[in-house]
């Protein structure tokens, strides 16, 4: 665990001397989880801002991800009742299958091979596919408390101890910006979940379960990790405008339930992309698809959950990406392949 300036001893320092903390610590935990509450202590987070990604406009505050620095004895409550959940939500099977984040053998891995193998399934039928990549404006920061216990205990059947213990964990928190090495005021917080921590992320999973069955309803295929959202449908190139016109209505639906929920979609950065073979690709004609209030021309090239797709279903810029990635670390390890014993330098050169 990394190191939280509110901290009074480095992490580093408890490490060293775990075997006698970890009485104590087990006993501040135990005591949390009993009791059903959080101390105030540790339900403050001093929040880092990281640009998404490094090509994107600095001077703009949307391209900045806000992660929270939390305190060590905080973060191990939280991973104390992130397992018992867990364990849980799979006893019960209540995880949806085609949520992909924070559960054992799932990862972004899981959510590509999904979604690329349903592409490429539909292109051995001769179909198409019409993906649409949601962007869902600050997803954790706008989780309404409220809505989040109800969902937990009528979908989910959370009640007594852990429903008080979870509402005493996201309810009263407060936060400051570091930025700049100069910190902000004290701000309390009134919605959302801790983005940076192990439960927050797994509370919104829950949180937005829902959405699952209005993608459904309309016949289009849902596969989450967390707030990254890919939705999509196949079809016959001859019946793709139908297909266009359900996409559009599913989204029309989503942001609806979006709104709901106090969550917002944003559709002038959501994505959309055909996929399908080079053959059939070349019969598509239909290139700008409305989502709500705008209009998307579909790309042929997107970054999926750090994935490169392209829209012939190829994979050539990903493997082109990544070549690039794997000869700038050997021209980096080349340069000091000199400096290594002989011994060293043979797996290096």
């Amino acid at each position: 665990m990394k190191s939280c300036s509110l901290d009074p001893v480095p992490t580093f320092v408890i490490r060293e001397a775990v075997d006698v903390l970890l009485p104590y610590i087990a006993c501040m935990v135990n005591a949390s989880l009993c009791q059903g509450t959080v101390p105030a202590s540790q339900k403050h987070a001093i929040i880092t801002p990281l640009i998404k990604k490094q090509d994107l406009d600095v001077t703009d505050m949307a391209n900045f991800r806000p992660v929270s620095n939390l305190t060590f004895i905080s973060k191990v409550i939280m991973r104390a009742a992130t397992e018992q959940l867990n364990e849980y939500l799979n006893a019960e099977d209540l995880l949806l299958r085609n949520q992909s984040a924070y559960r054992k053998r799932h990862s972004t891995e899981t959510v590509m091979i999904q979604v690329l193998s349903d592409a490429l399934m539909a292109a051995d039928r001769q179909q198409v596919t019409l993906l649409g990549l949601l962007d869902l404006s600050a997803a954790f920061d706008c989780v309404d408390h409220t809505l989040l216990l109800q969902r937990l205990a009528l979908q989910y059947g959370l009640a007594d101890g852990v429903l008080q213990w979870t509402r005493s964990f996201v309810s009263c928190r407060t936060q400051q910006v570091l930025y700049d090495g100069q910190l902000s005021s004290v701000q309390p917080l009134q919605f959302g979940v801790p983005q940076g921590s192990v439960l927050g992320p797994l509370l919104f999973v829950m949180y937005t379960a829902e959405l699952h069955q209005v993608v459904s309803s309309h016949g289009l295929n849902l596969h989450q990790y967390a707030n990254d959202c890919q939705v999509y449908l196949s079809t016959f190139v001859g019946d793709a405008p139908d297909a266009v016109e359900r996409f559009s209505r599913c989204l029309v639906d989503v942001e609806d339930w979006m709104s709901t929920s106090r969550l917002r979609l944003n559709p002038t950065k959501t994505q959309v992309m055909w996929l399908s073979s080079k053959h059939q690709f070349s019969k598509i004609t239909i290139q700008d698809v409305p989502i709500i209030s705008s209009m998307a021309h579909a790309m042929d090239t997107s970054r999926d959950l750090g994935v490169m797709v392209d829209s012939r279903l190829t994979m050539a810029d990903q493997v082109a990406a990544i070549c690039r990635g794997a000869y700038y670390q050997l021209r980096q390890l080349h340069s000091v392949a000199r400096s290594l014993s002989p011994k060293a330098a043979k797996t290096v050169v």
